[in-house]
């Protein structure tokens, strides 16, 4: 038997004693200072030298024999493995104290490198339902009790089939359900066979750019406008042309002078984000006429439509279209709760199969038991109801933001109600920098996007996003006061 190597244990460590012994046996294993066929001492005498119980030794002793650095001999002892497991034979230990050699840098492919710098969104991304982060509902107020209760009942009712492999365009009861909700609730010309559920807006964007464009194909986007959307184009190598969105929407003369041969317009036009634009009735026209002559697409991004505080949601741009120009997506992330993870696509029948087909290579299909879950949440009504309780708090909450800042920040924040939407913009004074402001609200506890952080081209009027949906009245007030004396720009 060698003499036994130093082993060092830090009893201040938050690792346990069996783990740190366990590393130090096996560095000195890879490292050669126990080399391969030396005897062990007993886990007796080991544990008496170092002061620990037995069992500690023997679970360190009992892992290394697991993972092939140790052998035991019946009789005879426990010893160093001859051979050690094949994919570490040319570890070698680093000594103490020496420094780490610098790592090659990764080489990404070119894909990779603009996806590493393509900004994903600029709410913080803890997920945490802070004042005033954008785009998150109330969580507080979901009816979860009844989602477990029509859970539990859908897990024990439902047929094997439902936790197997499924249809790549989605659940079909869920399909149609969404289609007769968007006939009735948004004027949306479907039949079930052109829904394709996805796992959120996101892939939905995602997959219309890979399906309808080539890599260096040109596509509008709102500016300023949803980064996601622009996320999603960059990833499947498509060119995107920023165009100003004005009091009726997205500028077409713009569009027409920055990128003629553009294929795609990405638009958001119930609720313009971040803005909050209603794209007019004439304006809707003119894009879809633009789509035809152009054989271009129009990607609907109907994100948060559901929340209109006066009168009846506005009509989907897709009920206009008598050419088949328009691809229409939503998401359950704002109206239930964005954990879900489910949203859905509407197409044209001409191009559904292709659809299909490239959700089924993306990620093969949705989970079951979830498509099934809000298939009868919104067959049995629950969801409609949820809607008409939402509406009414947003709308109060909405008030609540509207007269606490006119209270606190006359002067400093022009804050004007919105008829729809779950976030308000508040205007700066024309001289602030809203990135500055924006960033000291983050350091005093307040997520408050600036406008101009979503714009790529056109210099937008200063102003921070104020979601309020996912903040009760009492959170509110206390957001406000925290953004005080950032919003007192005198000094």
């Amino acid at each position: 038997m060698v003499p036994f190597i130093s082993l060092q244990l830090d009893r201040r460590s938050a690792a346990p004693l069996h783990r740190q012994l366990y590393e130090e046996l096996r560095s000195a294993v890879l490292g050669g200072r126990l080399p391969p066929g030396a005897r062990l001492p007993s886990t007796r005498s080991l544990s008496a030298d170092l002061g620990v119980s037995r069992n500690t030794a023997a679970g360190a002793f009992d892992q290394l024999l697991a993972e092939g650095y140790l052998e035991g001999k019946v009789g005879s002892g426990t010893y160093v493995a001859r051979s050690l497991p094949e994919d570490l034979l040319h570890v070698t230990e680093i000594p103490r104290g020496t420094a780490r050699p610098v790592a090659a840098p990764l080489k990404l492919s070119e894909r990779g490198d603009m996806l590493a710098s393509t900004g994903r969104s600029l709410a913080q991304r803890d997920g945490a339902a802070r004042a005033f982060r954008p785009g998150i509902p109330a969580l507080e107020a979901f009816p979860r009790e009844l989602w477990a209760r029509m859970a539990a009942r859908i897990l024990r009712k439902s047929r094997p089939e439902l936790l197997s492999y499924a249809d790549p365009a989605g659940y079909r009861p869920l399909r149609q359900a969404i289609a007769e909700y968007l006939r009735a609730a948004r004027g949306v010309r479907c039949a079930a066979g052109q829904v394709i559920v996805t796992a959120g807006s996101q892939q939905a964007l995602d997959l219309a750019a890979r399906v309808l464009l080539d890599p260096g194909d040109i596509a509008w986007i709102e500016d300023p406008g949803y980064m996601g959307a622009r996320g999603a184009l960059l990833a499947a190598g498509v060119r995107c042309a920023p165009v100003a969105v004005d009091a009726e929407g997205l500028s077409l003369a713009d569009g027409e002078a920055r990128a003629a041969d553009a294929r795609m317009a990405y638009v958001t036009p119930s609720h313009q984000y971040p803005l909050g634009v209603t794209m007019s009735l004439a304006r809707r026209m003119a894009l879809l006429d633009w789509a035809r002559r152009r054989r271009a697409w129009i990607v609907e991004d109907d994100y948060d439509s559901e929340y209109r505080y006066s009168g009846r949601p506005l009509a989907a741009l897709q009920g206009l279209d008598t050419a088949d120009r328009v691809i229409y997506t939503g998401t359950f992330s704002k109206v239930l709760y964005p954990g879900l993870r489910l949203g859905y696509l509407v197409v044209p029948d001409r191009v559904v199969d292709a659809f299909i087909s490239a959700r089924a290579l993306a990620d093969r299909h949705g989970p079951g038991l979830e498509q099934a879950l809000v298939a009868e949440f919104l067959a049995e009504g629950h969801f409609a109801r949820h809607i008409r309780r939402m509406r009414a708090l947003y709308a109060e909450r909405q008030e609540a933001l509207v007269s606490g800042a006119r209270r606190e920040f006359a002067g400093l924040l022009d804050l004007a109600p919105s008829e729809a939407g779950m976030h308000l913009v508040g205007w700066l004074p024309r001289h602030a920098n809203d990135r500055d402001v924006s960033r000291k609200a983050a350091d005093g506890g307040v997520s408050a996007p600036a406008v101009s952080s979503y714009a790529l081209r056109h210099g937008a009027r200063p102003g921070l996003l104020l979601g309020y949906a996912c903040v009760n009245a009492r959170q509110i007030r206390e957001g406000l006061r925290k953004l005080a004396p950032v919003l007192d720009l005198r000094g």
